[in-house]
């Protein structure tokens, strides 16, 4: 089996998909997308395509050992995300060429099934409320919100502030009890002084775990942090590869690693980080703020890994697969067909793929194209 053509599509809302075509007619689904980056990534994907064709894609490790190595300029969000996305089409076609799923061919299954966990947003406290309790009726046993002040936090804040982000989380916590798991994401827009006083003030309340207090960048901030309190800390949606992990997990900044399957170096790449966390007693949550593609990559992952905790998701896939994932109880059905064990609903899929982006003036980002490398 021979590669033969990478084909990419930009799908509403802010989707990148990629399609990987074979001389045996099987194909191989990706997701090579970095939020608002989409048409950069494609162009990625286009510079490493050539190196594709005519190759077996089975051979993933060496794909991605070449596709990484053999560049002058390695990793960062853009050519990793690139690469992250063509080793999902690899991996679908190995798994497809086998007729095992993918988390057979890693080891086999861990669990049957995937607990996910829903983001809730919410304008203000009793829109935060409501919008849990109905997150809860609908199954999940985890949810995920923000904190919110009424303003951007300041470098140091008052009383007054940090009480309204507990009160809300506190209002969550009572309408939804004290069996659902509860995360809270600072999405690293906060400073190390304000972040220390949020997360003592929270301690009562015991969130799942602490996203991103801080810029995940700034490593020795975050074990400081994580030193002082007993509540997870959790970090990894923006770091990239195994060598972007190493520092975080030497230096204990989080106990809850993030990486995102279309981000850090794909499906083997993320298995690999888990690895090394288990080493470190860390717990994996994967993050997936993507599409039904980089969902079903991060079930794999989740599949074979012991150290899984959580799932994050935005879609089901309804509207973009066949056969969209199963939910039941706050959990996720595996899937269980060859590869990534999903297929496209090309016809669904019409009208939320349109315009040629390679011409700027008729790209509008609401729509979708496709183009051929």
């Amino acid at each position: 089996m021979k590669i033969t053509k990478l084909e990419t599509f930009l799908v509403k809302p802010r989707w990148l998909f990629l399609k990987m075509h074979t001389d045996e007619g099987l194909v191989g689904l990706g997701e090579p997308i970095l939020e608002g980056r989409a048409l950069t990534v494609a162009q990625a994907v286009a510079e490493m395509a050539p190196s594709l064709i005519g190759q077996d894609p089975t051979r993933v490790m060496h794909h991605w050992q070449a596709l990484y190595k053999h560049a002058f300029y390695r990793g960062g969000p853009i050519l990793t995300s690139a690469l992250s996305g063509i080793e999902h089409a690899l991996w679908d076609l190995a798994g497809k060429a086998a007729g095992l799923p993918v988390y057979k061919l890693l080891g086999g299954p861990l669990r049957d099934r995937i607990k996910v966990y829903k983001g809730i947003g919410g304008r203000n406290t009793d829109d935060a409320v409501e919008r849990a309790r109905e997150a809860v009726a609908q199954g999940f046993l985890a949810l995920k919100t923000g904190p919110n002040g009424g303003r951007p936090a300041r470098i140091i804040e008052t009383p007054g502030f940090v009480g309204r982000v507990v009160e809300r989380f506190a209002a969550i916590r009572e309408a939804v009890g004290n069996e659902i798991d509860i995360a809270i994401d600072f999405h690293g827009a906060v400073s190390p002084q304000t972040a220390a006083l949020l997360i003592k003030a929270l301690e009562p309340y015991q969130p799942l775990f602490i996203e991103e207090p801080v810029q995940c960048q700034n490593v020795d901030v975050l074990a400081d942090l994580a030193r002082k309190t007993h509540l997870p800390i959790a970090t990894g949606e923006r770091i990239f590869t195994k060598w972007g992990f190493r520092e975080i997990l030497e230096k204990r900044a989080a106990s809850i690693l993030q990486p995102d399957i279309s981000h850090c170096g794909g499906i083997f790449e993320a298995r690999l980080i888990a690895g090394m966390a288990e080493a470190y007693y860390a717990g994996i949550a994967p993050h997936c703020p993507l599409g039904p593609i980089s969902l079903a990559a991060g079930l794999h992952v989740d599949a074979s890994i012991p150290n899984f905790l959580a799932q994050e998701h935005t879609t089901f896939g309804a509207g973009y697969l066949k056969e969209p994932f199963t939910f039941k109880d706050g959990y996720l059905e595996l899937p269980t067909k060859p590869g990534l064990g999903i297929e496209l609903d090309e016809e669904a899929l019409a009208d939320k793929i349109g315009h040629d982006w390679r011409n700027p003036e008729s790209y509008h980002p609401d729509d979708g194209a496709a183009i051929d490398w």
